[in-house]
């Protein structure tokens, strides 16, 4: 029986490693969990580092350690952040799923567009955690509750300022109608409001998704801007999507309205942005994500503006964890030993 090595490196539960170890016979899994920490502690920003690994250290093991584990292995399982160099030190490298959704956290390293397999968890990770962030989002800015900070500093009301909104029967535009939008259509729906959204795809069979009344391609965005209250931003970043949010966007958007980005912060152009607030054109705006957050602080005209609501990136998290990228890994795993498709690999010309 020919034996499948899977080399883990990303912090997983015990759990979750027996249930991997278990699926076949012929499987050998290494426990990597983390081995890498110090290399990634010497090849990522500091900022990243700080994020992702704080104070906790993996297991001392050496260079040559390292190197014997990714030379033996044909199946890598990964976070982020990660060995820049998996491709050059791994030669029986064949498959590498990485347990976060976005493809563009692989940028950086020596697997994009090389003649490894690459899937993502895609469309499984928290995203009803996320899809509460956006409605709570909405829910802010439409009460005017982010007035309640500059109240307090001055400890004098200003109850004239909050102007509040009722979102039932307000319009909302999921950017990007995946995983994550479906979900937050679906949510915004319940609360009341008209959901609408874009895909990359359109076909004459496209089934619209619960709660969404339209969905449109790409092509459409900015028609749809301009009749919506809300604008959420869920998809991919890619080359296309880069700065898709920018000063056309903008200028397209109604007045008033309420940006909320839970995707990544290069899909919105931040000076456009900060021009979009200068000239008053938002309500709100609520980033979970913003330009370069994987290497420094988001831009201090943005954190600075009472109307900017800025989180790390913590749109995922909950108390009840529903991320399933273990799941998709498990099938995946079962469907690449029968020699079956797997799911969501990334395609690099498309960048996700």
């Amino acid at each position: 029986m020919l034996t499948r090595e899977v080399l883990v490196v990303v912090p997983i539960s015990d759990e979750a490693l027996s249930r991997i170890a278990t699926l076949d016979r012929c499987l050998h899994v290494v426990d990597a969990r983390g081995w890498f920490d110090v290399e990634i502690r010497e090849t990522w920003p500091p900022w990243t580092v700080q994020r992702y690994l704080g104070h906790n250290s993996g297991p001392v093991r050496s260079r040559q350690e390292r190197d014997q584990l990714l030379a033996g292995a044909e199946i890598v399982l990964g976070g982020f952040p990660f060995p820049l160099d998996l491709r050059a030190r791994a030669p029986r490298l064949r498959w590498f799923h990485q347990l976060p959704a976005g493809a563009s956290n692989l940028l950086r390293g020596d697997l994009w567009g090389s003649d490894v397999i690459v899937t993502t968890s895609r469309g499984h990770g928290n995203t009803l955690a996320m899809a509460e962030y956006v409605l709570a989002s909405l829910l802010h800015f439409a009460r005017g509750l982010h007035h309640a900070s500059g109240d307090r500093q001055r400890h004098r009301f200003d109850h004239r300022t909050y102007r509040p909104l009722l979102l039932q029967g307000k319009t909302v535009c999921i950017v990007g109608a995946g995983g994550i939008g479906q979900e937050v259509g679906r949510l915004c729906a319940s609360a009341g409001m008209r959901v609408t959204g874009t895909r990359r795809r359109i076909t004459p069979d496209t089934v619209l998704p619960a709660g969404f009344s339209r969905l449109e391609g790409p092509e459409r965005l900015h028609a749809l801007l301009a009749e919506s209250d809300g604008v959420v931003v869920s998809c991919q970043w890619t080359p296309e999507t880069t700065r898709l949010i920018g000063r056309e966007a903008f200028a397209a958007m109604k007045p008033g309205a309420t940006l909320v980005n839970v995707a990544r912060g290069e899909i919105i152009d931040e000076e456009a942005l900060i021009a979009a607030l200068a000239e008053g054109k938002l309500r709100g705006v609520a980033l979970d994500v913003y330009v370069g957050e994987f290497e420094h602080e988001p831009d201090r005209r943005l954190w600075d503006d009472e109307r900017v609501l800025i989180t790390p990136h913590i749109s995922g998290g909950s108390d009840m964890r529903q991320h399933r990228g273990i799941d998709l890994f498990c099938d995946n795993l079962r469907a690449y030993l029968d020699g079956r498709p797997l799911t969501n690999v990334v395609e690099w010309t498309n960048g996700y």
